[in-house]
Order: structure tokens, then sequence, then C-alpha cells
């Protein structure tokens, strides 16, 4: 049954900015309210209701300010800095706007004056990386040593919004937790323009050469965590890294190379071997029927495209199949909680990861009973928060 949005693109994107009331990221009478003004399929009218509700919560938190107000201040500019991320989900596309450009920088600007007020502040921090930078928050658990947990997302995240979905959950716990944005990722995409890349593993092993010089870490107890797509690039992270205690991916995500096979299924066999050498009519079809839906326009065209740093549908099957971490789960040597929520199409592949991981391993289900099937268990974060803590806890979180 809908929670807020008869519209099921809209139900998802909705539902994922209220689930984070549960730590501090928005107000259930906020999103409530914001989505009674959205018509079912209009992106305008949503990029228009979510950014005034973002401006109404954040003006409160400058007000908060002005008067001394900290608590109240952080609060609200935590919750408006969530929201202007949802303003602009459905902004994605190439080139980029200059609408969606502002409303990410209201996000990382909100979040940034939150970040500063928090009891212990978040540190910002810049980890080097071919040249460039990525944009991270250090999150303090209390004085060290103590353990780190490493936060990586996925196609349409930030690190901003990582912060509810797992640095609040980390400081109660008594874990350190550092969050980044990595290539395709929040500034890297939008500003920086740096796309997604494969080998997940050439990034995660500079920023853990950050993380271990980091204070009060305990460098033997480090965690790695993926999200959303990140379940894929965790993986990938994770192979032939010494330096690992545990990894969580969520969901176990094998890549993009097993379900674009699946989807393309009806091509010639060469076509579907080496789709960059293939006649572009025979892509044709698969392009009409992803533009004549509407979760595959977004997804696909508007999102991955960017993400990508392609343009065309047969340009991105050509990338998809560089996505593929089955022929590695076995070079992972630390204990793995691989995530399957029933009712996420991106969790299909978990049972697959489970029996190719070689290491110590545990598969963690989310059903629909417990009301955490959804797509990396959203509306049950709490659930599955302490699924994965107590893992964590039994696993490498010993002194």
């Amino acid at each position: 049954m809908p929670l807020l949005s008869t519209d099921s693109l809209f139900e998802q994107q909705a539902t994922r900015a209220m689930a984070h009331a549960l730590h501090g990221g928005a107000d259930f009478g906020e999103c409530i309210q914001t989505m009674q003004r959205v018509p079912s399929g209009d992106t305008a009218a949503w990029t228009r209701e979510w950014t005034a509700m973002a401006d109404r919560v954040a003006a409160i938190g400058d007000a908060c300010a002005a008067h001394g107000h900290r608590v109240s201040a952080r609060e609200a500019w935590l919750r408006a800095s969530n929201y202007y991320r949802a303003a602009y989900c459905f902004l994605y596309g190439r080139p980029v706007s200059a609408t969606l450009t502002a409303a990410f920088d209201r996000e990382v600007r909100e979040f940034a004056k939150a970040a500063a007020w928090l009891d212990p502040p978040l540190v910002p921090l810049e980890i080097p990386y071919e040249g460039t930078t990525l944009p991270a928050y250090f999150c303090s658990g209390g004085d060290g040593p103590l353990p780190l947990l490493v936060c990586t997302n996925g196609y349409d995240s930030t690190v901003c919004e990582m912060y509810f979905a797992f640095a609040v959950a980390a400081r109660q716990h008594g874990w350190h937790c550092l969050l980044f944005d990595g290539p395709g990722q929040g500034r890297v995409l939008i500003e920086q323009h740096v796309f997604m890349r494969p080998d997940w593993e050439n990034v995660v092993r500079p920023v853990l050469d950050f993380a271990i010089g980091l204070p009060g870490v305990d460098t033997g107890r480090i965690a790695l965590s993926g999200w959303s797509f990140g379940g894929y690039l965790g993986l990938r992270g994770a192979t032939n890294e010494t330096r690992l205690a545990a990894l969580v991916v969520d969901p176990g995500l094998i890549g993009l190379a097993v379900p674009m096979r699946k989807m393309f299924a009806a091509l010639p066999p060469q076509a579907l071997a080496n789709p960059a050498a293939a006649d572009p009519e025979l892509f044709v079809p698969y392009a009409a029927h992803i533009a004549g839906d509407p979760h595959l326009q977004w997804s696909v065209i508007q999102r991955a495209f960017m993400v990508h740093d392609v343009d065309s549908v047969q340009a991105y099957l050509a990338t998809a199949l560089d996505y593929d971490a089955s022929g590695m789960l076995g070079t992972i040597r630390c204990p793995t909680f691989v995530a399957c929520e029933e009712d996420d199409a991106l969790a299909t592949t978990a049972p697959m990861v489970y029996d190719g991981l070689t290491c110590t391993k545990t598969l963690q289900r989310f059903t629909r009973a417990e009301g955490a099937g959804d797509h990396t268990a959203m509306l049950a974060r709490s659930l599955f928060l302490q699924r994965v803590f107590d893992w964590l806890e039994e696993t490498v979180d010993r002194p």
C-alpha cells in the first residue's frame, strides 16, 4: 500500500527521504505535506515542492542559529540537506543542469553547517585520489582506539545522505565512521566530472591508505560497507585487500554484467559478447522500450548514462559488462555480511555472491513480513542496522 504517492517511482524516492527521520534527516509531517503537493508523474512539481520545503526548513535552522539555539539549528539544517538531495533526484542527466548543481550545492552547504555544530563535530576531509581529491567526513565514535566503518555508496547517494544511513548508528555503537564519495558519485560526478569505474579496489585502496592515518582508529578493526550499487563496489573494493577486518554488502550485488546479459538475452551472441562492435540498429527496440518506461527512463537514460558518461543504450551495455565481480569473489579474505532483501531487484544475485565467497560469510535475508523487504531495507533501518552492528561486534569489535 503506498505511503506517500501512487506513483511507484515517486513513492520509492519519497519514502527513502522520509526513512532518514530515524536519524534526524527528515520529519514525517514535512515529507507528507510535500508529497501532497506533487501530482503523480510530475517531476517539475517534485523538484519545486521538495526545494520549497528544504528552503523553509533551512530558514528555520538559520533563525535558530541567529538566536543561539545550536541543537535546533543543526537539526533543521540536517533535514534541509536531505530535502535538497531529494529535490534533485529526477534532474539527473546529461548535460548537468544548473538546477541540479544548485540543489546539490545547497545539500552540501546545509549539511556542512550542521556537521560543524554536531557534538563532536564531523570532520570534513579531502582524500587524495589520482591527481584530485574525494570529499569525505570523519565521524568520531569517541575516544580511540576504536574500530572504523568505511562507507561507500552507489549511483545516486552522497556523502551527506550516508551520514543518516550509517554514521549515526556507528557512533551509537562506538564505531568511528568514514564516509566518502568516489568516482561517479556526489561532488566527484556533479562538479568534478569524474565518472564511475568498475575496478573499485583502485578507489578503496587510497581511501584505506588515508584512513589508517586518522587519529583514534584501530587499524586492525576496519570494516568496509557498500550500500545499494555499492554492494558491488564493496565486493570489488575488498578484493585482495588484507587491511579489512570485515565487509558488509547491501545488497549482495554481483555486478551489472549478469542482469544486463539477461535483459539483452535476445541479442545475437556476438553482439552480446561485444556490444561496442555490434550494429547499432540491434539496440533500437531496447532503447525504445527503456524510453517508454518511466522507471527505466530515469534509472538508465538519465542516471546511468550520466554516472558512466555514456550516451546510448549500446554504450551502456558495453560499459556494464565490465562490472562483474563473479570471478573475483575468492580473493575476498575478510568475513563478509551479504544482505538479501526479498523485494529488492538488486538483491537477486545475493545467493550467487554468498555461494562464490570462500571467506567466513553470512547471508542475511530481510523479508517483506518484517517490513524490511524493500531496496536496502530503507523502511526498516532499525532492524537492518541492529543486525549489521551486532554482526560487526561479534566479528571484529573485540579490543
